[in-house]
């Protein structure tokens, strides 16, 4: 029994952590600026009543951009491999964090944040690479499930950026008052702040992360030779016991990132033939995507217009201003220090949910069927938001809201993972993963540019004529109207099942085979003490020559011994 579960397929926990982190920029560049960006764009000089409008637009510019690129990006991945794309967007969006934080105006910040939209399509890039690390569906639900969970950590810590750290120079006189620096960039320490987290991810990437893309993983990758080079220097004091334990580099250079019982034919097929049009929008995959447009939609719209709403200044309501069920105004009136800080219990509390309830109930309640009810719980929340600014008790105020908030949090999380999941398994191969991905970021960029655009309009309207209500049930019509084609999906079995399509109908065996630790381990303990003790003999060799053989394909054994 404990042999089965051994030799049974595993996650590549650590390949999927450093991946985490590269992850983490998406939801760290989307989401810090929410609780300062109405501040932000009132100090360009913006009316009140039109700051909404503009906030959507900078909003939606991100997303435009985004998805104009994203499939040339998807492209680009599949041509020069998963790794360098990811990287180049990492370095790019790190730029336009710093250019963001001293924006003046407001032509100036649109245009950085359209920049940084294109400059990054990680997105769908990472969803590939995923699906490519884990082919087997039993865990799909727990792999799809860590990016979502890596969103709700960006979450904490984006808002928290943002909400602590803007205009320090008087939240924090005592500390950043005298800086001339803050006084006149007054939003430029978050983002000098979170430049330094992408910079910690684009080395963990560099140094670490492998490759994915069949034709690229075999080639040399120098970052990989530096990474493993300083965990080398690290291990090595360590490495003469024998029972040893090994770095994350060892554990996954032992195996392939795909299995190799893949037939030449197939690799072939795959890397000669493109994929076209047909092969990629199937009407399941046309489906999933249309759902995922909705979603990304709806979902992200609600959280851009969410702090516009909370910033709006509070107004009592009487006979002037208030007919009950439909005509009222006013918001929170909150900071957006208090923004901030309602973003990271949010945050938090999603985050405590990802990771305890989301596999449990993709396994008790199956992937589609949690998908299609957490689409139909949508609409209710974004009917019901508004009203809660007409509780006059405060603490009742916030505890209704934050309630609303936890659930609308609680679905995302469960939406998400799914339909990812069930993008990835409508595919019919793995050659067409990457466009795929491609269009889906594309297509969610567009709902995610359409809706806070156009929210942010409704929203300036609705305050002019006294309606808070018209931004919410907007956005409730169209997530009613997003819950209808999740009951068209059927869910398919993955593309593992052919690689090529004119190959073998061959499946995948697990992303990482079992395979015998105890071996591998006493091959690297020996090639320790063999280099310790200076020995070049037959013997060490061999027992490179072996090591090399089982190696991921990175280093490789050449005439002069062990290379790298």
């Amino acid at each position: 029994m404990a042999n089965q579960k051994q030799n049974g397929p595993r996650l590549p926990v650590q390949q999927l952590a450093i991946l985490a982190v590269a992850r983490f920029a998406e939801p760290l560049a989307l989401t810090s600026v929410f609780p300062y960006l109405p501040e932000m764009i009132a100090s360009f000089g913006v009316e009140k009543n039109e700051i909404a409008r503009w906030a959507g637009f900078t909003g939606a510019i991100f997303s435009v951009s985004q998805s104009m690129t994203a499939v040339a990006w998807g492209r680009a991945s599949d041509r020069f491999g998963r790794k360098p794309v990811i990287l180049v967007g990492l370095a790019s969006t790190m730029c336009c964090f710093l250019l963001w934080g001293m924006s003046t105006s407001l032509p100036m910040a649109i245009t950085v944040r359209a920049i940084m939209g294109g400059g990054n399509g990680n997105v769908g890039i990472i969803r590939t690479m995923v699906a490519e690390m884990v082919p087997e569906k039993e865990l799909q639900p727990k792999a799809f499930s860590l990016m979502p969970l890596v969103w709700s950590i960006g979450s904490v810590f984006g808002p928290a950026f943002g909400g602590f750290f803007a205009r320090p120079a008087e939240q924090y006189p005592d500390l950043f008052g005298h800086i001339e620096y803050f006084k006149r960039f007054p939003f430029a320490l978050p983002n000098l702040m979170a430049c330094c987290v992408f910079f910690i991810s684009f080395m963990t990437g560099l140094l670490f992360l492998k490759e994915t893309l069949h034709s690229k993983r075999h080639k040399r990758d120098w970052g990989l030779v530096l990474g493993e080079k300083l965990t080398r220097t690290f291990r090595r004091p360590m490495g003469h016991g024998k029972h040893r334990r090994r770095s994350f580099v060892d554990d996954e250079a032992s195996a392939p990132l795909l299995a190799e019982s893949v037939s030449s034919y197939d690799q072939a097929t795959a890397e000669a033939e493109p994929p076209t049009v047909g092969d990629i929008f199937t009407s399941q995959t046309t489906i999933n995507l249309l759902s995922y447009t909705f979603l990304a939609l709806h979902s992200v719209t609600y959280d851009q217009v969410l702090p516009v709403f909370l910033n709006y200044p509070r107004v009592i309501p009487d006979e002037s201003n208030t007919h009950l069920p439909f005509k009222f105004t006013g918001g929170f009136g909150l900071s957006s220090d208090k923004i901030g800080t309602i973003y990271t219990i949010y945050g938090i509390l999603c985050g405590i949910v990802q990771f305890l309830f989301f596999p449990w109930l993709c396994a008790r309640f199956g992937v589609l069927g949690c998908y299609r009810v957490a689409m139909l719980i949508f609409p209710i929340l974004y009917f019901i938001t508004p009203y809660t600014a007409l509780i006059q008790d405060a603490t009742m105020r916030y505890a209704i809201f934050l309630t609303i908030m936890f659930i609308k949090g609680v679905i995302v999380i469960i939406a998400f993972p799914c339909t990812t999941i069930l993008l990835t398994n409508s595919a019919s191969s793995l050659r067409i993963l990457g466009t795929l991905n491609g269009f889906a970021t594309t297509f969610s960029g567009l709902g995610r540019a359409a809706g806070p655009a156009l929210i942010g309009a409704v929203f300036s309207w609705g305050a002019k004529i006294g309606y808070a209500i018209a931004p919410w049930w907007f956005l409730g019509l169209i997530a009613a109207v997003g819950a209808i084609p999740p009951w068209f999906i059927v869910e398919g079995e993955g593309p593992t099942r052919s690689l090529g399509s004119g190959g073998a109908d061959t499946e995948e065996d697990s992303l990482i085979p079992p395979a015998d630790d105890d071996d591998e381990v006493a091959i690297l303990d020996a090639l320790d003490d063999l280099d310790s003790s200076g020995s070049d003999d037959g013997s060490a060799k061999a027992l490179k020559k072996t090591s090399a053989k089982r190696s991921y394909g990175t280093i490789k054994e050449n005439g002069n011994g062990m290379s790298k």
